[in-house]
């Protein structure tokens, strides 16, 4: 497999953890499986037909050198707040690529069931699997927490590093996704602030314990929710106890104990199908 035809194959999210550690953008994939690959990119920029704009250095070296692309070719925008736009090279000036705005393309809205993640932070790559998969079913909020158990414990610049590396693993799942909105990322906050936080919230909570008697089939449909989950040792019981003293309804998800990687995720599929868009 040639270098171009790699990079095209890993994605320019993938391609960049290799070669730019930390710099990892997203993935350029395409989303019509009939005709040429068109490359679709993230811009935190408007968007508006007929309107040129310049791309990040980075996207544009990605596109030109990596994947080779020309002054004429096609790709495809977003820029997270819900739309997408056609756009075409017009002009590449080194790693600098202008590109002109075509016509908005129509996508999917977001599920009409808001759905927010509240992920007790879990090590190296679990964490990053569990906000690629959350991003492509459809949730709108993801909320990192510390618990007691939690074994990574950021703060400061830590911290700041590592939301930004969290944001490019959202962007990468909403392009690969097809998605158009980028859900929220809030700052990381301990369990029981959180837990106080969404004392009065509309939306309804779940704490997720293996041991609870209450399953999802006893639920009735709701028009929000708010799924808490704990790190790889799990909420310990006085967590789950002050969660469910401040409305949080605990929830058992089948008879066996899923890692803190597959909990979340797949629960959030499970809302999603029941009473959501996946089903």
């Amino acid at each position: 497999m040639t270098g171009v035809m790699a990079a095209m194959h890993v994605g320019f999210g993938e391609w960049l953890s290799r070669h730019a550690p930390g710099l990892a953008l997203a993935e350029s994939r395409a989303i019509d499986s009939r005709a040429m690959r068109i490359p679709r990119c993230y811009t935190p920029q408007s968007l508006a037909a007929d309107h040129d704009l310049l791309l990040d250095e980075r996207l544009g070296h990605y596109l030109t050198r990596v994947l080779r692309m020309r002054q004429g070719d096609a790709l495809l925008l977003f820029n997270g707040e819900g739309q997408e736009h056609a756009a075409r090279i017009a002009e590449i000036r080194g790693a600098q690529l202008r590109v002109r705005v075509l016509e908005a393309r129509p996508v999917a809205p977001p599920s009409a069931l808001a759905l927010t993640l509240a992920q007790a932070i879990c090590r190296g790559e679990k964490m990053d699997q569990v906000l690629q998969k959350a991003t492509e079913l459809g949730v709108r909020h993801i909320v990192p927490i510390h618990s007691e158990r939690t074994e990574v414990r950021l703060d400061g610049e830590r911290a700041e590093r590592r939301a930004e590396h969290w944001r490019q693993v959202l962007i990468s799942a909403c392009e690969q996704s097809g998605r158009a909105d980028l859900p929220t990322l809030a700052p990381v906050v301990d369990l029981a602030t959180y837990v106080d936080r969404e004392r009065h919230s509309a939306a309804r909570r779940y704490v997720l314990d293996p041991r609870a008697g209450h399953r999802l089939s006893d639920e009735s449909a709701p028009a929000a929710a708010i799924v808490l989950v704990g790190p790889e040792g799990g909420l310990s019981e006085s967590e789950i106890d002050y969660a469910r003293h401040t409305g949080f309804t605990a929830l058992s998800f089948g008879p066996r104990v899923l890692r803190t990687e597959t909990a979340g995720p797949a629960l959030l599929a499970a809302l999603q199908s029941r009473w959501g868009d996946c089903g």
